[in-house]
């Protein structure tokens, strides 16, 4: 049981739990925004989540006597809020209504690709190279026997069903430029200080959108949105985060990782299981070729490997501050 250096071995083996956590919690959060979007419009859904858990996540850290990061970063941090929950988890939630929870962790897994091509835009980014071109098509090839079948009936569900996938993919662009905003003009002292102000500034984004497009007519509770609500809320934010914080910190970012492979399982798993929804063999095929493509395009190079490592400190920061929308609707 490997850790990061200077971690006990108590502190690593409540890492694993930790780490264990998270991927189950982040895996199960897909169910729960199914459920709740019985009920509650998807803006609205996302708003009143991550505002109060900004707020529930805040006051945790301030009760243990951790400041808030200060005003002069709220700028900063609320510009992240946007594209991270506003464009990303306002993205999922509006795409999750046309499509299973299982398909759109799935579909999520994407996000590297979009995360290399903005890479590749943005001043001085990392460029593509022969491997990640090729880790590229493969992927879209992924994509294409994923959702093509479904696609091509034409009528209403069809439609619906392209929207879905085309929200989820804007949902990726948005975390992918708030990961290259965060690399460039965010080192956060306290990740889950950071966390808290973006979930809080994303979720009044949310909450806006919500009321500009008159979703409070909409909004109703039953028992089981409540429920699905009030989990997606303590356990898939403020728990999570904790849980996903410590894991970083006392083991190696490359394991922590791992967790954005298991989630889409357990999402499917639960997805089949308990809302019913369909499982055919080639969405297996073609999750197999996503992962295969995303391997080829998120695994540096040799030199850059070498470079990553003096960075752990500032990895584990973006790391940290990135996931807050990734993987995680």
């Amino acid at each position: 049981m490997s850790g990061a250096a200077g971690s006990s071995p108590a502190q690593i083996r409540r890492a694993w739990f930790a780490w264990v956590a998270v991927c189950v919690i982040w895996g199960t959060t897909y169910l729960a925004v199914k459920v709740s979007l019985e009920t509650v419009p998807p803006f609205l859904m996302g708003g009143l989540r991550n505002a109060a858990g900004g707020i529930v996540l805040g006051a945790w850290l301030r009760a243990s006597g951790r400041a808030l990061p200060p005003r002069e970063a709220w700028g900063r941090l609320a510009i992240l809020g946007f594209f991270m929950f506003m464009i990303g988890n306002g993205g999922v939630v509006w795409g999750t209504q046309f499509l299973p929870s299982g398909l759109t962790a799935v579909l999520i897994g994407t996000s590297p690709f979009w995360m290399v091509g903005v890479e590749a835009m943005v001043a001085r980014g990392t460029q593509f190279h022969l491997r990640q071109w090729i880790g590229l098509a493969v992927g879209f090839a992924g994509i294409v026997l994923l959702v093509w079948p479904d696609i091509a009936q034409g009528g209403a569900g069809g439609r619906n069903f392209a929207l879905g996938v085309i929200s989820l993919q804007i949902a990726c662009v948005g975390w992918s430029i708030g990961s290259s905003y965060t690399r460039r003009h965010v080192m956060p002292a306290d990740v889950l200080g950071s966390a808290a102000m973006q979930m809080f500034f994303g979720g009044l984004f949310l909450l806006i959108a919500g009321t500009a497009l008159g979703e409070w007519g909409s909004l109703s509770f039953t028992g089981t949105t409540s429920a699905a609500m009030l989990y997606l809320l303590f356990a898939g934010s403020v728990i999570a985060f904790a849980a996903y914080s410590y894991a970083l910190r006392h083991l190696d970012v490359a394991t922590v990782s791992l967790y954005t492979y298991i989630n889409p399982i357990i999402a499917v798993a639960l997805g089949t299981l308990v809302l019913g929804e369909p499982f055919h063999l080639r969405m297996l095929v073609a999750a197999a070729i996503i992962l295969g493509g995303t391997l080829m395009v998120g695994r540096p190079r040799i030199g850059d490997r070498q470079s990553a490592i003096g960075n752990r400190e500032s990895t584990i920061g973006e790391s940290a501050i990135d996931k807050p929308a990734i993987g995680n609707p």
